[in-house]
């Protein structure tokens, strides 16, 4: 393979907490991060070009896999279908039918990983074998999940429905085209980053650090006066607006965001854009969105309005669109148009091929009109914020925009986060945090080539720095400590004092000055059937005791507390053990917690076995992720020696067993 894992990591001492070193250590690694300089276009291109088409096969071949071999159960099981589905339809979303899916005979849905924005496949019994639709989910709740489609089944009422989740081809297209167009030397695409992205400047720190050749613009002095700002956030944007690439990292809690929409807002009053900003999901596209619309910035959301958060889809496009005066023409072309078809049956000969002749010209002016109030918001817009993906979608393909900026960039694989750079990107700058979740790659094989390797990470094993923030606004300094001195070079500053963050009451903290604790439990963990997941039933019975007894004092309500485990498969058995006993309590994935943030964190480890494996709880960046979601207590529900097997694990139960914040007293009681 041409690219290989990035990292090899050594552990170094500091202040009675191990933390991360991650200078290259061996000859293994130093050679990926020659190779990661990618001396030869061509070779970036077919390496890429490969692994995508690696991951989608993968993707279509799991997909292919789970219809011919799985059993009905198992894909119940893990969440992947819903069947026996009674189907109606309920209104209309910008255009398209809203398809409303619940259980025949009524009653709450099975458990199902199918949330807003997913795509959908519908289909009666065997979707390899008829004609099938594809949806996107607008929202869900224990009844029932409605879908927005293109094109509803004429008999919709009648018989049985299922919902499976598909492999998006799209995201891959659209990847191909701009690997072509990174490495194209025709034509107005690409960027003139290029050679500076494929690491190929002597000295990457001077090339990143030149001015953007941005032409045709009155530029002037950056001014961030009346702007929220601590002294990190204003060094990065100070340095991000003079130079042609910028990677910012922000840490949990360190205001990335806000960084980002204060950033662009410093750029649009310089006289910079049109800019496009873009995330990898469309939550955090939604985030920019928000910042940069209460930042009072003239802001579009490109994409299908169904995956916009609700109160920012009057910002989408479609919604501006039909909003304009325009439409009032459009309006008047269209009864005309209908007035023709409706005389159709009561025309001969040539009247009538002048009818249908006359039927073709309206249409394509209503086409055309469209279009013009398209391009008309477009152009007005000074930044358009779209997922990476979504980038690539044929409507803006003639537009181009000098400056990119990418948030959740170490979310992103570098294929994704090439589909806007070849926008024109004349000015990058590059917003993320490697010491959190990676992109979320499906292939092992494209995996194990380096797919998970985000252009931020490559990037920054070649020299070029990264500008850190290190003020967090959102954790008593408690649960700060561990993951600053572990991960972050013992860094991280608070910007909120423990006053601010008191802890919360219903739990006999173990230190009430420090709000963490590890609750000690030595159950068993138990193997799913489908083999993708584990659960561990002790574990469940305590975070379920531990939820109830915050919630006795009145001091917090369930939608303060978020309840999270790193496998599936305890997540669903949390939920099926409340049986939806109490409203508006969170229980989800680590991973699918990566920007969130509550009052309270009750995390459960799940892994209990006599073997000591603990599986992908070895990734530090996923118990990053975790040890930093909570702003004013974090409980941790675990088999201590079973964690012990891992150096990072080991290094945080020493911690906590220094600090006297184990909780044996949870489990006795």
């Amino acid at each position: 393979m041409l690219y290989q894992r990035l990292y090899g990591f050594a552990m170094a001492e500091r202040g009675g907490v191990r933390r991360m070193n991650t200078r290259p250590s061996g000859n293994k690694t130093s050679k990926v991060a020659h190779e990661a300089k990618w001396r030869k276009s061509q070779d970036h291109f077919e390496c890429f070009t490969n692994l995508i088409g690696v991951e989608l096969d993968d993707e279509l071949s799991q997909v292919q896999e789970r219809w011919k071999n799985w059993s009905k159960q198992k894909m119940v099981t893990s969440g992947l279908a819903l069947f026996d589905l009674t189907g109606r339809t309920s209104g209309r979303f910008f255009g398209d039918p809203i398809l409303v899916f619940e259980v025949r005979g009524g009653g709450p849905l099975p458990f199902h990983r199918f949330g807003h924005g997913d795509m959908v496949i519908i289909s009666r019994a065997r979707p390899w074998g008829e004609k099938v639709i594809e949806g996107v989910v607008l929202d869900r709740n224990n009844s029932r999940i409605r879908v927005v489609a293109k094109d509803k089944p004429g008999d919709l009422r009648k018989g049985g429905w299922r919902l499976d989740k598909g492999a998006n081809r799209v995201a891959h297209d659209r990847m191909h085209e701009a690997l072509i167009s990174f490495h194209s030397t025709e034509g107005d695409g690409g960027t003139v980053l290029r050679d500076l992205l494929l690491c190929q400047p002597h000295d990457l720190e001077a090339s990143a650090q030149r001015p953007p050749e941005i032409h045709g613009q009155k530029i002037r002095p950056v001014n961030l006066k009346g702007m929220l700002l601590d002294e990190s956030q204003k060094d990065a944007i100070e340095t991000a607006v003079k130079q042609r690439l910028t990677m910012i990292q922000g840490p949990p809690g360190t205001g990335k965001t806000h960084t980002a929409v204060h950033l662009m807002k410093a750029l649009i009053e310089m006289g910079r854009g049109p800019i496009l900003a873009c995330a990898e999901s469309n939550v955090a596209v939604d985030n920019l969105l928000e910042g940069l619309l209460e930042l009072g910035v003239k802001a579009v959301r490109f994409g299908r309005p169904v995956k916009v958060r609700e109160n920012l889809r009057e910002a989408t496009l479609d919604a501006i669109v039909s909003k304009h005066p325009k439409q009032d023409e459009i309006a008047f072309i269209r009864e005309e148009t209908e007035g023709i078809r409706s005389k159709l049956h009561d025309l001969k000969g040539k009247d009538r091929g002048m009818a249908h002749k006359d039927i073709s010209k309206n249409y394509r002016e209503i086409r055309e009109i469209e279009q013009r109030i398209t391009d008309d918001v477009l152009s007005s817009a000074e930044v358009l914020c779209t997922t990476n993906i979504g980038a690539g979608h044929f409507t803006i393909a003639n537009r181009k925009f000098s400056i990119v900026l990418i948030d959740e960039a170490t979310q992103a694989t570098e294929p994704s986060s090439l589909v806007p750079i070849v926008k024109g990107a004349r000015q990058l700058i590059l917003v993320g945090d490697h010491r959190q979740l990676p992109p979320t790659v499906t292939s092992r094989s494209a995996e194990d080539g380096g797919l998970n390797i985000p252009l931020f990470e490559r990037l920054l094993s070649n020299g070029i720095p990264a500008h850190m923030l290190t003020t967090q606004y959102r954790m008593h300094p408690t649960i700060r400590e561990f993951p600053s001195a572990r991960f972050y070079d013992n860094r991280l500053e608070d910007g909120c004092s423990p006053n601010e963050r008191p802890p919360v009451a219903g739990f006999l903290w173990p230190d009430w000055d420090k709000p963490v604790s590890f609750v000690p439990v030595h159950g068993a963990e138990i193997e799913e059937e489908a083999g993708s997941s584990r659960s561990n039933m002790d574990e469940a019975a305590i975070v379920i005791k531990v939820v109830n007894d915050l919630l006795i004092p009145g001091d917090l309500s369930p939608e303060d507390i978020g309840v999270i485990s790193p496998y599936a498969g305890q997540v669903r058995l949390i939920r099926s053990m409340l049986n939806d006993e109490i409203e508006g309590l969170e229980v989800k994935s680590v991973d699918g917690y990566q920007g969130r943030e509550k009052e309270i964190i009750v995390l459960s480890t799940v892994r209990a076995n006599e073997s000591g494996k603990v599986g992908f709880l070895s990734d530090y960046r996923r118990l990053n992720v975790a040890l930093t979601r909570a702003k004013r207590g974090l409980i941790v529900v675990g088999d201590d020696r079973t964690l012990r097997n891992d150096a990072t694990w080991a290094g945080w139960l020493d911690w906590i067993s220094e600090s006297n914040l184990m909780a044996w007293h949870v489990v006795n009681s």
